[in-house]
């Protein structure tokens, strides 16, 4: 990918709403691939994949990066233009159905690549270095505008640690880059039934 852009536009934020088109996305920010590859992967019919994949080349979301004669005919490979990050801003103002449905498919893409990670030979989680946190918490307004604040300003501190990495990378005393991935999220969880809790509360005590 060329770099790394804010989605700040309403127009484009209602487009990546439909499902199947924000998988592909978010697949195309990962690596390149053509339309019966995708198709493949995420086994959904190939014209809806086609479709929804001109769409995102008409956004200029994605670009063809090579075409591969096969079989008489020519498979095209695309991949993202930019990595993508939805400003606070137009999150805030897209309906909730745009929200979840970009959520799921970034969860989605998380959960593929964290178990990859998990179960590499090379061991992703293996460097002490390595981090993975939940935290449940019970919060009020104040609280949940305070840690989303705090995640915002992590996301900020991440991203310009990222950019010095890849200066030092093109300096001579280089040692490399690794990939790595870091995920926040901040969440309502669904709450339990009080009948359940205490079930749970019980069960524990005659344990």
């Amino acid at each position: 990918m060329s770099g790394y852009r804010a989605l700040d536009h309403r127009a484009l934020v209602r487009a990546l709403a439909h499902p199947l088109r924000a998988r592909i996305l978010s697949a195309l920010e990962q690596r390149t691939a053509s339309p019966r590859e995708l198709a493949d992967e995420l086994e959904a019919p190939l014209g809806n994949v086609s479709y929804h994949v001109r769409r995102l080349l008409d956004l200029e979301l994605i670009r063809l990066v090579r075409e591969t004669p096969r079989r008489g005919a020519i498979e095209h490979h695309y991949e993202a233009t930019d990595a993508i990050r939805v400003t606070d801003q137009v999150w805030g103002g897209s309906t909730g159905i745009a929200r979840r449905s970009m959520a799921a498919a970034a969860i989605e893409e998380i959960g593929q690549t964290v178990t990859a990670a998990a179960a590499a030979a090379a061991g992703g989680f293996d460097d002490e270095g390595a981090r993975l946190t939940r935290l449940p918490l019970a919060l009020d307004r104040a609280g949940w505008d305070e840690v989303a604040s705090a995640l915002a300003e992590l996301s900020e501190r991440v991203e310009s640690i990222a950019r010095s990495a890849g200066d030092r990378a093109a300096g001579e005393a280089s040692e490399g880059l690794r990939e790595a991935g870091v995920v926040t999220m901040l969440f309502e969880s669904p709450q339990q039934a009080p009948t359940e809790r205490r079930g749970a509360r019980s069960k524990r005590a005659a344990e």
